[in-house]
């Protein structure tokens, strides 16, 4: 066989094996941060390996969710703020697992690139290690992949894939019922959804991503970059003391798809829209977009990252173990008979 005149290689092709072996290593020490108990190996096996019987579980069923952070990123990437989008990806995988019930137990990530570059890899994931951190949950592996031809120079892509556990028969939702109450948990701003649309009316306001934010102080495009909250410890902590019948994470779809989710057939909601007030981030965008509030409703999460349904003779003492978890609490509503939401007064 003829000999390559040049002796091509795989690094002249675009990928460099070196680097992705170097970052292995420097993320490593983030990785080991995270460990929890059950955990059984570290870093840089084919796969990793979680003990169910070390975490406590005596007959657990297994629960996934996977997700990403949306064209969030293409603001981190355009600002070079990249230290929080971990975050956002961890929260959107976890917060999820908790509305089944779920104790997050360990998490994959999924870095994708056309060129790797060490620096700016190892912030997302020092990122994605602290949203493992605040929500007790290890991150054990993930893919770093560097693909030339498939991403502009520059772009990245995410995604994330939590596991956890329950206890058979500990299932959520449970118990809804006619008369239960809603208890809102304020988000930290617009959390992972809606960002084309954010896109789009920045767009159209002129400003530039450098530019002072309107609604609070810094950039704007720091300020758009708020992490999304995680809802992992309090959530449980309500779960396990008693009288929590559902949680609905309140993302793409905003109140209006959402909260049906965590309903069963035949019972709906009625929500009052003055017991709290817009985030003054949704505010501005609202104002700058002109939207209607039946759009904002199903487009944004309104302030309101996750809602609790909850027993009537429970609502005050759940409300207080949220609090005490660092919640912030709008009693916003209960449910009725019937498969629809309805809301009363206005969103401000």
């Amino acid at each position: 066989m003829a000999k390559t005149p040049n002796g091509l290689t795989y690094a002249d092709a675009g990928v460099d094996i070196d680097a992705g072996n170097a970052l292995v290593e420097r993320i490593k020490p983030m990785a080991k941060s995270t460990r929890r108990s059950g955990v059984m190996d570290g870093l840089g096996g084919f796969a990793a390996m979680f003990d169910l019987k070390a975490a406590g579980y005596k007959d657990p069923i297994l629960v996934a969710a996977t997700d990403g952070v949306g064209t969030k990123l293409r603001i981190a990437i355009d600002t070079g703020i990249l230290d929080t989008v971990g975050i956002d990806l961890v929260a959107m995988c976890v917060n999820d697992l908790v509305c089944q019930g779920a104790e997050p137990l360990f998490f994959l990530d999924y870095f994708a690139t056309g060129k790797l570059d060490i620096d700016e890899a190892a912030q997302v994931i020092e990122g994605i290690a602290e949203g493992c951190r605040r929500s007790n949950s290890a991150l054990v592996g993930g893919e770093t992949a560097e693909m030339p031809g498939m991403y502009a120079r520059g772009d990245f892509d995410l995604a994330g894939f939590s596991v956890g556990a329950m206890e058979r028969g500990a299932m959520l939702p449970d118990g809804v019922a006619d008369g239960d109450i809603l208890l809102g948990l304020k988000s930290s701003g617009l959390h992972s959804n809606g960002y084309s649309l954010v896109r789009k009316i920045v767009e159209n306001s002129g400003l530039a991503w450098d530019a002072d934010s309107p609604f609070c102080d810094g950039s704007l495009g720091k300020s758009l970059l708020t992490p999304t909250r995680l809802y992992v410890r309090s959530g449980l902590a309500a779960y396990r003391s008693g009288g929590l019948h559902a949680l609905a994470h309140i993302t793409g779809g905003g109140l209006t798809e959402n909260l049906p989710r965590a309903l069963p057939t035949g019972l709906g909601a009625e929500i009052d829209l003055g017991a709290w007030q817009l985030p003054p981030v949704i505010k501005w965008l609202v104002d700058q977009a002109g939207m209607a509030q039946a759009e904002l409703l199903k487009t944004f999460n309104c302030g309101i990252g996750m809602i609790a349904v909850v027993a009537p003779e429970r609502a005050s003492a759940l409300q207080a173990i949220f609090e005490d978890n660092g919640e912030t609490v709008v009693p916003m509503g209960r449910v009725v008979s019937g498969d629809s939401i309805t809301y009363s007064g206005q969103l401000v």
